[in-house]
């Protein structure tokens, strides 16, 4: 078992591992497929296919097994090397230290917001944003985004009132479910009810890469998704008699009926359930 930091209590050395061994499954190719993996399951709910991984139940299950993957991959090029979680109610601002130049690099510049500090610069020649993201290949931010439509990071009330709902999840599991923990935290906007939130809005106030389908081409990705994955934790042990819904595919018919995933249905592409994945005690903790 191994544990899962915060970022702020990262040492120099853990955070040095963890960005040498990010740069290493980019140069191998590996990295590059993660990317292609959330492209392929950023199925929106108006699309009539199978959505495993957002606008659905299984939102939190399906990002755990990704993030373990992800961990996997990193961990055989550095065993002691873990992913941290990134608390943005706290570390809210554009100086926080997961934005250092020995780390993550900071916001882009005013302009095109090309990022220009840290490993993660394209200037330092080691990352280089895919094809059909961007019409450029460097890696942009554009933190809060300044103007006519600015974004604020979610406050620790606002993940307080989502960590009160004790029901996991409510039809139609998917963006305009108006109750229920998942979409209180994934955080689509439902018109008239409230706006976007919490999940969302953290990858809105990045901005670039973070803000679509392809929001892996920024490292930060994996450290926005383990505290994701953290808040769910504490929700399960704050409402212990909460289970996981739906318990099976939806029985009323519907267009979700077929594109939902039950507690025992297997989610592409790994054909794990969201019932293996709701311990993960044997594999990993968070300090």
């Amino acid at each position: 078992m191994y544990t899962r930091k915060n970022q702020r209590d990262l040492t120099r050395t853990e955070k040095r591992r963890l960005v040498a061994a990010i740069l290493k499954l980019k140069r191998s190719g590996r990295y590059d497929d993660f990317v292609v993996m959330h492209r392929e399951y950023y199925v929106m709910d108006t699309e009539r296919r199978p959505r495993p991984a957002h606008m659905t139940s299984s939102f939190f299950p399906w990002h755990r097994q990704y993030l373990l993957e992800f961990e996997k991959a990193l961990q055989r090029v550095d065993a002691g090397v873990s992913v941290p979680y990134w608390d943005w109610t706290q570390d809210n601002r554009p100086t926080s230290s997961l934005w250092a130049e020995d780390f993550l690099g900071g916001n882009g510049r005013p302009g095109d917001r090309r990022v220009t500090t840290g490993a993660f610069a394209y200037a330092a020649g080691n990352w280089s944003v895919g094809r059909g993201v961007t019409d450029e290949h460097y890696l942009t931010r554009n933190f809060g985004r300044p103007g006519s439509n600015p974004v604020s990071l979610p406050t620790g009330n606002d993940v307080a009132r989502a960590m009160k709902d004790p029901v996991y999840d409510t039809e139609p599991w998917n963006s305009i479910s108006t109750r229920g923990f998942r979409n209180r935290i994934e955080g689509w906007g439902i018109r008239g009810v409230r706006g976007v939130g919490l999940h969302n809005q953290v990858h809105q106030w990045v901005g670039g890469p973070m803000a679509g389908a392809a929001s892996p081409e920024d490292p930060v990705f994996w450290l926005h998704h383990a505290f994701i994955d953290l808040l769910w934790d504490r929700w399960r042990k704050a409402h212990p008699k909460s289970a996981y819904l739906p318990g099976r595919k939806p029985a009323s018919p519907g267009p979700d009926r077929d594109y939902v995933f039950g507690l025992d249905e297997a989610m592409p592409p790994w054909s794990v359930t969201p019932r293996k994945l709701l311990d993960h005690s044997r594999i990993y903790r968070y300090a």
